[in-house]
């Protein structure tokens, strides 16, 4: 009686625990910012008079235009690659990390600056989370110590789930050995 309880437990656990979900690694405290700023914000309601049209229409166009210098900004990021199995910066690397502590430095000095890693299609799902937000981690270092505020950093790990480059040959697999930068507001 004993076994037939025990291994009931066993097969009950098997089958409620599943397969792991291929979700990216979040920075945890990004999303507690967005929660807390989430919570913070409260819901209004306002009655527009066409008075008022003109003052909503300027809101919205520097909304525009702020979105489309981010977007001009981001193109001034270059993307870090990497080794295979590997998170340490290269040496012809270190001058596209200083390139960008200098935008991020500059004209995006208003933007947080976020860090996506991304690996090849070797390895397991976990492991290439970890090794994302390794190379995440380490182009992060980089830029706190190029004079970027950290508390402007955030990172996050698409593992292998990201790819830009999908043939299977060793130049593309290279391709997705990376990280990206992007902005936000």
């Amino acid at each position: 009686m004993k076994k037939i309880i025990i291994s009931s437990v066993a097969m009950a656990l098997l089958v409620f625990s599943g397969c792991a979900d291929k979700e990216p690694a979040v920075d945890e405290r990004v999303q507690e910012e967005v929660v807390v700023a989430q919570e913070a914000e409260p819901v209004r309601t306002e009655v527009v008079s066409a008075e008022d049209s003109s003052i909503d229409e300027n809101a919205m166009s520097s909304s525009d235009s702020n979105e489309m210098n981010m977007a001009n900004l981001e193109k001034d990021l270059s993307t870090v690659y990497f080794d295979f199995d590997k998170f340490n910066i290269r040496p012809d690397m270190q001058s596209r990390v200083t390139d960008s502590a200098n935008v991020a430095n500059g004209a995006a000095s208003a933007f947080t600056v976020k860090l996506e890693g991304n690996c090849d299609e070797w390895g397991s799902d976990e492991y290439n989370f970890a090794l994302g937000l390794k190379r995440a981690s380490s182009v992060k270092k980089a830029l706190v110590s190029e004079g970027v505020s950290e508390s402007r950093i955030t990172m996050v790990s698409y593992g292998e789930s990201n790819p830009v480059c999908t043939e299977k040959t060793r130049e593309c697999w290279a391709q997705n050995r990376r990280v990206d930068f992007k902005l936000l507001p």
